[in-house]
Formats: C-alpha cells, structure tokens, sequence
C-alpha cells in the first residue's frame, strides 16, 4: 500500500478568508488519490493539511496571512479557568437540565483576556482548510471526473454543479466572522454575586480581582463556598489550595464526574470510522448529514441548495487515509474517523478527526446550533484532548494534539494559543518551538522563523530528488529514470518544487503520479 498524489502546484493571488485580501493568498496542493496515516504525519509535520482529499501548504514567507501548525501537548496539558466553566456547565445540564444564559461560543477574541476559550471550533477549522477550490475548480473537477471514470460511470451535472457550489461556500466562510448575533458578557462588580457559571468576558484586572475571591473562597469553606454547594449545586470544580495534599481534579475527572441516578440527560461520545462498509456510519449518515445542513444554515446561512450531500461527502467524509489496524496501534485503529456526541438518543455534534501515529488531528466540527449554549466548540476539542491522552496509554507514541493552523495575524485564530502547553512549527527547519517563544517574535513580524539556531537547516529536505518515485502509465519508477524521457523544462521544474515540499522520506515512499 503506497500513498498516490498529483501535485498541482502553486496556486497565487487569490482571496484569503482571513484577512479578506483578494489576492494576497499563497499555497501549494496536491490531490490524494490514496494516502498511509504515517505519510500524512509527516506531511503535517511539514507544514501540509487536508481538506477532503485536497492537501496544501501555504508558502509562509509570501502569503498574506501566515499558517503554522499548532499541537498541543495532552499529557501536560491542564484546563483553565475557562475551560472548567464549559466542563462545569455540560455537567449542569446532563445532571439538572440548567441552560446558562451565557454562550461562551459567541464571544469575541480578546488579545488582553486571560485563560480565554472561544472558538467555534467548526468554524474555524472550516477557515483553516478552505482549499481555495474555488480557484482550483479545474483541478478538483478534473480529479473528480478521473476517479468517476476508473469506478465505470460517468460523473453526472449534478453532482458537478454541488461541486462548483460547495467551492462558494469556503469563500463565504472566508470572512471568519460569526453570522449569528455577538453576545458580550459584563462581569458583574466583585462581592455583587457573580454568577460563576457563566463565562463573562472579562479584563485581566477583573480576572485578577476575581482569582483573589475564589482564593478567599477557598479559604473559608464554611462561608460562600459552603453556601454556593448548599444550594444543590454539584460540588466545586475548584479544588481548595490551603490542603497541599488535594491536588487539582484532572481533565479525566471534569469531563466524567459522576452524574446523579435521574439525570436529566444522557451524553454518550461514539467514535464512527468514516466508510460506508461500516455498519454504523452507514445508519447515522443520514442524520449526521442532516445536522450538517442545519448547522451551516444556521451558522454560515449557507442555502440549501449549497448544502447537498456530494458537498458534505467531498468534504468530511472523503478522506484519502488508508485506514490500518496494526498490532500495536490503537484498538479503533488509525485513519478518518466521526466522533458523534449522542444526547438522549440523537446527534447534536459531530467531531471529524484524524487519527495518525503520533497524533489526533482535529479536521471539523458541526453541531446542532439549538445547543449552542454548551459551547460545543470548546467542549469537543477538550474531550479530543482527553481521547488522545486514553490512546497514549496503548500507543505511547500517539501523544499529541494537532488543532490545525494557528494565525498570529488574525484575531480570531489566536484562540488556539490558549490550550497549553503547545508548540508552533518552525516554517523553515520543521523543529517544533513552544509557543511563549514565538509570541514576540509574531508581534514584530507575521512571518517569522522559530528556530533560533541560525545554522540550522531542514534534516529531512530532499537531498536526492532523483531517487523520487514516479507513477507513469501504469509503472513505479525513481525520477532520475523518468526524466531522461522528458524533454518539457516546465515538467522538472514542477517536479523539484513537490520534492522540496514534501521532503526527501515521502518523495521516495509516496508515487507521484505523472500524466
């Protein structure tokens, strides 16, 4: 089994979803016909991602609005005072039904606020992958039509037309602005009885004012604090600091705090593998595409017509991962997957993930927007880095969290930042650096090289592009071979740029396939 790609090169000065440049935006692709999950961990760990089955790699040093790849790193990682309020609240409603009025999902970004959690994770993730199809209509129809032609049948209009459809709906996306109504929150005055559960946004004066309480709180568990769990209230997610032995409750523990006998709701969180051949993602499609379409409805106020079926399969149930179960990988094995949450018996999230050898990479996520009030967004990527802290401990080596693209430049992007600790790709040696030492690096300059070692260089660059594999009419080849049958300069040139991208160990594992 061997990965198949067709590069499609550069693709320049078209409009970026960002910063709403309408031609500033910069980036490399290649269409995957077939990809190993160790061949798309390395190209991650270059710079790569994957809609669909479209993989590109924004040239950092000349598009508008830089993308780094961001992990975090799940088995260090400790939930803020944010996060435990999203956690805090889902466990409210499971046990009580409460809804806060709050929603924690709709919040702008703050550069000065501390511990913040916005984001939906949907939409921004949506921002991260958008392929620019648009401008590569021709490409992506032409690989659509090849691989309908190899299945025996002819691609019919309409699916064509979805497909040109589903291209406007990543450009409308393109703005990041949520489409619904902002709601700010105005924390109310310290000793004016702040609601704790919801999830005001705040100054870090404020905040600050509002850590000191809670410590006082803490302090005197017979005063407020006694009084606020006299009141039913499930028991504080804070643990008090005056006891040196209690130590903080872990992520484990927020996210599965024991719920009462008659709760009033049940969550169940099912992992799906994303093929037809199996047997459950065939009985939930319908009602997973269904939750698709209301979300980008509500959320992105897409048209019905631009929400088909060919778009949501093209999108996030297409995936080029070969799915493999090796011995000592994890039990689910390794590949595309849908993480469904189940509220009382029907889907009202579904998290699309990828799960490599060394990594959970977050792809998407929708929701029913009638629960917005859970902050879905916040709560999804938590239990993701709880799920990728269970995998670690059957496959030691699948130890982080990869949350997309983190943009400095962009207000909106910078969210991702906040669940730490997490490492930002270094652009030019593929090292990765924590990110408090990029920080000042991003705010004199939106390209920046993280490395600070200035003799190092790209270990795993192509050194020997002639050792590259080619798949020409039907046989593997080393490119060296292949050239000598090539009399088009354009051709090697093309060629080079690929090797240069991908890296000398996946040129000689992955087929380039050549027309």
């Amino acid at each position: 089994m061997a990965s198949v790609v067709e590069y499609k090169g550069l693709k320049a000065g078209y409009r970026c979803g960002y910063c709403d440049s309408e031609e500033g935006k910069v980036s490399c692709g290649m269409w995957a016909h077939s990809m190993t999950v160790q061949d798309y961990q390395d190209l991650i760990d270059r710079g790569w991602r994957r809609s669909g089955k479209y993989v590109y790699k924004p040239v950092m040093n000349q598009t508008c609005c830089p993308q780094y790849t961001i992990r975090c790193r799940p088995l260090q990682f400790q939930p803020s005072k944010s996060h435990k309020k999203v956690l805090k609240k889902m466990l409210k409603f499971l046990a009580k039904g409460e809804i806060s009025k709050g929603n924690c999902e709709d919040e702008p970004m703050e550069p000065t606020m501390e511990d913040t959690v916005a984001g939906d994770f949907g939409l921004i993730n949506k921002l991260d992958i958008q392929c620019d199809l648009k401008t590569l209509s021709d490409d992506v129809k032409e690989s659509f039509e090849s691989e309908e032609k190899k299945k025996g049948r002819s691609p019919k209009k309409e699916e064509s037309k979805e497909l040109i459809q589903s291209q406007h709906i990543e450009e409308k996306l393109g703005s990041g602005e949520p489409s619904h109504p902002i709601k700010v929150h105005t924390a109310p005055k310290p000793g004016k009885g702040a609601d704790l559960s919801k999830p005001p946004c705040r100054k870090a004066k404020e905040i600050r004012k509002e850590r000191k309480r809670l410590k006082l709180m803490h302090q005197n568990p017979a005063g407020e604090l006694a009084g606020f769990q006299a009141q039913g209230e499930p028991p504080s997610l804070f643990q008090p600091k005056a006891n040196k032995s209690n130590q903080p409750k872990s992520l484990e523990d927020l996210i599965f705090e024991s719920l009462p006998e008659n709760a009033s709701h049940k969550l169940e969180v099912r992992l799906v593998p994303v093929s037809f051949e199996d047997p459950e993602f065939k009985s939930s499609f319908s009602q997973s595409f269904s939750l698709y379409v209301k979300y980008q409805m509500a959320i992105h106020q897409d048209p019905p017509d631009e929400c088909g079926k060919t778009e949501f399969t093209r999108f996030l149930c297409s995936s080029p991962l070969e799915a493999e179960n090796p011995p000592h990988g994890p039990d689910c094995g390794y590949g595309s997957f849908h993480q469904q949450y189940w509220l009382d018996g029907r889907i009202i999230a579904v998290g699309v993930i990828d799960i490599l050898p060394y990594c959970v990479s977050s792809v998407y996520l929708y929701y029913d927007p009638d629960y917005s009030f859970l902050s879905l967004g916040v709560y999804s990527a938590l239990r993701e880095i709880g799920f990728t802290r269970q995998l670690h401990q059957k496959t030691s080596q699948l130890s982080y969290y990869y949350m997309g693209f983190y943009i400095h430049s962009c207000p909106k992007m910078k969210y991702k930042g906040q669940y730490r600790p997490s490492d930002l790709l270094c652009p030019e040696t593929y090292v990765w650096v924590p990110i408090e030492q990029c920080l000042s690096s991003l705010e004199n300059s939106k390209y920046c090289r993280f490395n600070q070692d200035p003799e190092a260089v790209d270990e795993g660059r192509s050194k020997e592009p002639d050792r590259l594999q080619v798949f020409h009419r039907k046989a593997i080849m080393p490119y060296g071979i292949y050239k000598k049958q090539q009399k088009d300069p354009s051709e090697e040139a093309a060629v080079l740029q690929y090797a240069g991208l991908v890296g000398q160990v996946c040129s000689e594992r992955m087929l380039l396939l050549r027309n």
